[in-house]
Parts: structure tokens; sequence; C-alpha cells
């Protein structure tokens, strides 16, 4: 093969195995588990998920003649905690490792069960963000600042999420994965406008591209409803329409479809304490609005995006993200994270310098005070967050 065939850029598709999502899902765990062939699951979680659905896991697995055997998650995905999970995985003769609960787990059960060599499955008990279907975890300090993107060769071999424990989780998760939802689609769009490559080094593929402008109009449709039913927690269509968009189509549409600004942004606002009170999701909706400002976006599509968003109980303002009266050496700090070498912003169809990130997070501010004014909110705080 010739050198210019082999550098030849070819698009990419990835997905986990099998999607299985509804009322009740978790209590096919065991059954699912089995089909995989695994005889000694590990199941990853904290004390308070643990608490929830250890009677339901227990049923399951009993049922599906397979032993049970928790490991307590630390509660941030490290490197050094993904390294233990391996060791307990290794001693323990476990063939498969679930990580059940939010993102943090998942992530963990995904390093860990790549460094032993198993595979993993996404359990999920919240849809606050596209973390279970992805072959990458978000790795952070021990502080709580992003490190890096772990990429894998394989994604996940099972996700199963029960959106009656979503319905009955605090509205904040579901908010913060609507947050983080909506940028799959301001990001995709841009990846291939500018025909960068996605998350697995492709080109996006047309199926990629698609299921994220899906999970926007999703949600768009969607959201509100489905956010005032789990206020009650109820599970009703609107509430599965999102949950299948926070994370099966955010999920692929992000990694299929590739990331850019966005969560470069989000990536950057970790990098100071001030914005620790904020989930992920939540600062990825800051991270939206910034890249439609650097991106030159109309107000006609910026405005009723800010309005939505903050209808839907996310932060679109500096002052909420705690960085209202930063000054630009604050700033600065998060303009020089988001655009490391590494960064996704660079997959932009342009460069925007220092500055102009910096002059689009001050604008931001504007845009969503405006935003909040025009749909009755009352002044921004941080305080809403914590």
């Amino acid at each position: 093969m010739s050198e210019k065939t082999d550098r030849t850029p070819v698009s990419v598709f990835a997905s986990p195995g099998r999607y299985v999502q509804g009322r009740g899902a978790l209590g096919r765990l065991g059954a699912l588990i089995s089909g995989l062939g695994s005889r000694r699951p590990l199941v990853l979680t904290d004390d308070v998920v643990r608490g929830l659905t250890e009677e339901v896991i227990t049923e399951s697995f009993e049922e599906a003649g397979l032993p049970l055997v928790f490991e307590r998650f630390g509660g941030v995905p490290t490197s050094a905690e993904a390294e233990r999970v391996a060791r307990v995985i290794d001693e323990g003769g476990h063939d498969v490792v679930i990580g059940l609960g939010g993102g943090t787990a998942i992530d963990t059960a995904k390093a860990s069960g790549d460094n032993s060599g198993v595979p993993w499955v996404s359990a999920a008990t919240v849809a606050s963000t596209d973390a279970p279907t992805s072959a990458l975890s978000v790795i952070y300090t021990e502080s709580g600042s992003f490190e890096a993107y772990r990429f894998y060769d394989r994604n996940p071999a099972l996700v199963v999420v029960d959106t009656q424990y979503v319905a009955e989780a605090p509205v904040r998760f579901l908010s913060a994965g609507v947050g983080d939802a909506f940028a799959t689609w301001i990001e995709a769009r841009a990846v291939r406008r500018a025909h960068s490559q996605n998350m697995v080094e492709g080109l996006p593929t047309h199926a990629g591209s698609t299921l994220a402008e899906l999970c926007w109009d999703l949600l768009w449709r969607s959201a509100l409803p489905a956010l005032e039913a789990v206020e009650k927690n109820l599970v009703t269509p609107d509430v599965e329409a999102v949950v299948e968009a926070t994370t099966l189509l955010s999920g692929l549409g992000f990694e299929s479809g590739g990331l850019a600004a966005a969560h470069a942004i989000h990536d950057g606002l970790t990098a100071v304490d001030r914005t620790h009170h904020l989930t992920h999701g939540e600062k990825v909706n800051i991270g939206s609005l910034t890249q439609l400002v650097l991106e030159g976006a109309p107000a006609s599509e910026i405005d009723p995006f800010a309005e939505f968003t903050a209808r839907a109980g996310l932060p679109t303002t500096l002052t909420e993200a705690g960085l209202g009266d930063a000054d630009d050496a604050v700033l600065d700090e998060v303009v020089r994270a988001a655009m490391a070498p590494s960064e996704t912003i660079h997959k932009l169809a342009f460069e925007p310098s220092h500055r102009d990130v910096r002059d689009a997070l001050h604008a931001v501010e504007g845009i969503g005070r405006r935003a909040r004014t025009r749909v009755g909110l009352g002044e921004p705080t941080p305080e809403d967050y914590t």
C-alpha cells in the first residue's frame, strides 16, 4: 500500500454492543450480563447508588445464577482510582466490570476494565451525561480539574438505563444531561464543516451527524415537559425521549460526530476552583454559548438557545459559573486550558485566538442575562447551583 493511500481519510462510526432503556431495565441486568458470557462480574458503584439498587440487582443476579460482588467507587475518575479497581478485578478473577450510577463511576469502570483487559458495562441510574455509550473516559485530577480524555479500542459491551431511577433522581441531573446533549449537534456540525476528525479518529459518518441533529430536535421538543415530569418522579414518553437523547443519541453523536469548542470550554472551566460547583453538563452549556459566539452565529439562533436552556435550569452566565466578578487573569487561565494543544477547540474550521475566546466568554454574560430577563428569571447567582 502506498504512503498516499495509507493516509487517505476514512469515516468511522462507533457504538456500544447493545443498548437497553426503560422503566425496570435494571431488573434485567443479571440476564443481560449472563448473555455476555460472564460468570463473575464486578459492580462498581458508590454507597448511595448501592443503597438504592441493591435489592433489585440482587434479585436479578440470583435469577441469572450470577454471584454479586460490589466494589465501592472512590468518587472521582482519576488514573489512580482506575488502577485500584483494576487490581480488585485481577485479584478477584472478575471477567466483566459494571459501572453502576452516573458518569464518573461509569468512566472509571471503563478505565479499570481496559487496564485489566476485561469488557465493561454501563448501568446508568441518571441521565446527566452521555458517558455510558462511549469508548472514552474523562480523567480528572484529585481536585476535580480536567486532566485528559482516555480513549479505548472498544465501546461498552452493554448499556442499561433504567428510566424509573432517572425519574426519581434530582431533576438537576437530567437538566445537566440536557446541557451536555445540546452541545452534540452544535459541535458535530462544526466538525463536519471543518472536515475535522471525530473522537474515533475518522471523518464523521452521515449517521453520526444525523444522530447528533436528531438529539438536538428531540431536546427542543421534549426537554421542558420531561423536566416537569421528573420534578414529580414520573416516567412519560417525553422522559423516555430525553433520556434516549441525553444518553444514546448524544453519546453516538459526540463520538462519531465529533467535539469542538463547547467541550473545550468545559475543560477550561474545570481549571479554576470557582466553577467546581457546576456539573459537567452545566459547564458544557456555558461552552455551547461560547462556541456560538465564536462562530458568529446570529442572534436569532443564540437568543432562543440561551432562553430555552435557562428555562431548562441551566446556567447561561459567567455569574452562575462563579466567574461574574472574575478579572481577565482568571479568564486567561480558563482560556489557556481550553486551548491546550490536545483540546477539541482546534477542530473548528478556523483557529480562534486567545483574545477571541476570552472575549466570547465575556459576551456570554450579557447574552445570558438578557435571556433570563426575557423568560422571567431573577438575577443570576452561583448559589443557584450549590
